[in-house]
């Protein structure tokens, strides 16, 4: 990982949850078949991510914790503004 990536998961997390605010660890956000990239990630709690069960953590059941929360692409472009990147219509504009 290059030290602009760790910067930039570190300035994900200190956000909070996405969800619920509560202190956060890091998801990664895949498109269909592509690698994980760090510059793709929005902040979760333990709960929201891995450890609430189906409807609650995302990796418990995406399609039912989107339909409940918002997709994680929603979720994604909302840090990355908040993160002060440019967005157009929910699809960040990554840096290269």
């Amino acid at each position: 990982m290059r030290a602009a990536e760790r910067r930039h998961l570190d300035r994900v997390a200190a956000l909070g949850c996405c969800i619920c605010g509560a202190p956060a660890e890091i998801h990664h956000v895949r498109r269909h078949g592509a690698k994980r990239d760090h510059m793709r990630a929005i902040p979760l709690c333990p709960r929201h991510h891995r450890t609430g069960g189906h409807g609650v953590a995302v990796h418990a059941g995406r399609q039912t914790w989107a339909a409940k929360h918002g997709t994680e692409e929603r979720h994604l472009a909302a840090v990355m503004r908040r993160l002060g990147y440019n967005v157009v219509e929910d699809e960040p504009q990554l840096p290269e």
